[in-house]
């Protein structure tokens, strides 16, 4: 299994990058964003990687960041997303936005992908709303984390960094799980403080 390649960016296409490590050509497919965030070919480029098997390919998928690759392959485990409909995904819509959609059962946010139907979104949204809190759930806050997570224990803390690692601003996490603790009520899990948080930030 391929997990990262680093080396010299060789050529960027349209919907791929072809990446030299070591004189050996590696084309991964990518998101735009992730094409986006490459510099121009000749430099330095390192990329979390996705190998896919299949009996007529061997195929790689390139990711500017560890949690792009989380949710390609937390969105190719729906009934109908294969890679290429995870990559337009990726490509039309943040991940911050993609868990917020996905919180809050927005369809129309979760069409703007190419490829994405009504009755897709909401296949995407209703099979993932309960697993979007287990994407980027880093270990708990030290003691900068605000009092309001602090008073709330372990797993409001857990929360507010997975809320971070999708993007939001450390004070905007901090202050949507506040909200969102006082809505689930104390003993609630990671996972659904999050997901109450994505509601309070979808506001």
């Amino acid at each position: 299994m391929i997990a990262r390649l680093t080396g010299r960016l060789d050529e960027a296409g349209r919907d791929h990058a072809v990446i030299d490590v070591g004189g050996v050509g590696y084309r991964v497919r990518c998101s735009a964003r992730t094409l986006a965030a490459m510099p121009a070919v000749g430099g330095a480029v390192s990329v979390a990687t996705e190998m896919h098997v299949r009996e007529d390919a061997i195929e790689l998928f390139g990711f500017a960041e560890a949690a792009e690759r989380d949710w390609f392959r937390l969105l190719t485990t729906v009934q109908g997303v294969g890679a290429r409909i995870a990559l337009a995904i990726l490509s039309a819509l943040p991940i911050g936005d993609i868990a917020r959609a996905i919180a809050a059962g927005d369809r129309t946010m979760l069409t703007r992908a190419d490829g994405v139907g009504p009755k897709l979104a909401t296949r995407i949204a209703t099979e993932l709303k309960d697993k979007v809190g287990t994407i980027g759930v880093v270990p708990a806050l030290d003691g900068a984390a605000g009092p309001a997570i602090a008073a709330n224990g372990g797993a409001a803390a857990d929360a507010a960094s997975a809320l971070v690692n999708l993007g939001y601003r450390r004070a905007e996490a901090e202050a949507a799980i506040a909200r969102a603790s006082g809505k689930v009520g104390e003993g609630a899990s990671v996972e659904a403080m999050i997901a109450q948080a994505l509601r309070e930030l979808a506001r």
